[in-house]
C-alpha cells in the first residue's frame, strides 16, 4: 500500500495529481523563497506564514496557507517525501476532491489549535498537521474500517505514528499542536470521506503491453537519453537542489 510502484516520475503525476500538485507547490515556495531567495518569494512567506497575530487581525487565509511553507530544506523534503508515502493511496481511496477535503481540512484544524493553544505571537509553517491528518485516517481505518488497509499497511503506519509522535515531544522546534491536533482532525474527517470507498489496488492503474512490438527504422540514429534517466529527470533535479542545499549549510 506504501510501496510505490509506478515506473516513472511522469506516471506519478498522472496517477496522482492531487499530491503531485502539493508536491511541486513546495517546492516552487523553497526555491523562490529559501534556494533563491527572490523578494516575491520573501512576501509570500511574509504573507503565508501561520502568524496569530496576524489572524487575530483578521488575516483568516493564515489557517490554510501555513501547509504550504517550510523552514528550509530538509523541512519541505521530509513533508514532501512523507506525502509521497503515505498520500497516493489515499488519493486513488478517496479520489480527488475528498482527498483535497480530508488533508486541507486536517491542516486547518492544526492551524486553528495552534492559534487557540500558541501564544499570541506564536508563528509557524510546515505540512505537518496535514500528514498527520493523512495518519488519523489511516488510523481510523485500522480500529473501524480493516477491509480497507492489509494487515501490514496498518502495522506500518502504527509504527510510524508512535515513532512520530515520540519526535513530536523529544525535537526542538516542533508545532505539538499541529502534530497532535492534526491527527485528530484526520482522524475526525475520516467516517466522512471513507463512505462508499474501496480498498487500494496497485493495479487500478493499467499500463501498456510492454511485450507489444514498437519498431521504429531510424531508431539506432538517434542519440538516447538513458530511459530511467528520462523517466526520473525531476527526482534527480530535486535530488541536485538538496545536495546544493545541505552544501551551502556546511560550506
Amino acid at each position: 500500500m506504501f510501496i510505490r510502484n509506478e515506473r516513472s516520475i511522469t506516471e506519478f503525476i498522472k496517477f496522482y495529481p492531487v499530491v503531485s500538485t502539493i508536491i511541486i507547490i513546495h517546492i516552487i515556495l523553497w526555491l523562490i523563497h529559501d534556494f533563491l531567495s527572490l523578494p516575491i518569494g520573501d512576501t509570500l512567506y511574509q504573507l503565508g506564514a501561520g502568524s496569530n497575530y496576524h489572524i487575530a487581525q483578521g488575516e483568516y487565509w493564515r489557517f490554510i496557507t501555513p501547509m504550504f511553507f517550510h523552514a528550509g530544506l530538509m523541512h519541505m523534503l521530509f513533508n514532501s517525501f512523507s506525502l509521497v508515502l503515505f498520500g497516493p493511496a489515499l488519493e486513488q481511496m478517496l479520489g480527488k476532491v475528498k482527498f483535497i477535503i480530508a488533508y486541507v481540512g486536517a491542516g486547518v484544524v492544526a492551524n486553528i489549535a495552534s492559534f487557540i493553544l500558541g501564544h499570541a505571537f506564536y508563528m509557524h509553517v510546515g505540512a505537518s498537521g496535514a500528514v498527520f491528518g493523512l495518519f488519523g485516517i489511516y488510523i481510523f481505518m485500522k480500529a473501524f474500517r480493516k477491509h480497507l488497509i492489509d494487515y501490514q499497511s496498518s502495522q506500518m503506519i502504527t509504527v510510524i505514528l508512535v515513532i512520530g509522535l515520540i519526535m513530536t515531544f523529544l525535537r526542538p522546534n516542533i508545532n505539538v499542536y499541529a502534530h497532535i491536533f492534526g491527527f485528530i482532525g484526520g482522524f475526525v474527517i475520516a467516517p466522512l470521506v471513507l463512505r462508499q470507498t474501496s480498498p487500494y489496488s496497485p493495479w487500478q492503474r493499467r499500463y501498456r503491453d510492454d511485450d507489444e512490438v514498437q519498431f521504429d527504422p531510424n531508431r539506432w540514429k538517434k542519440k538516447r537519453v538513458p530511459s530511467n534517466v528520462k523517466k526520473n529527470a525531476i527526482w534527480i533535479i530535486i535530488g541536485l537542489l538538496a545536495l546544493i542545499g545541505l552544501l551551502s549549510r556546511i560550506l
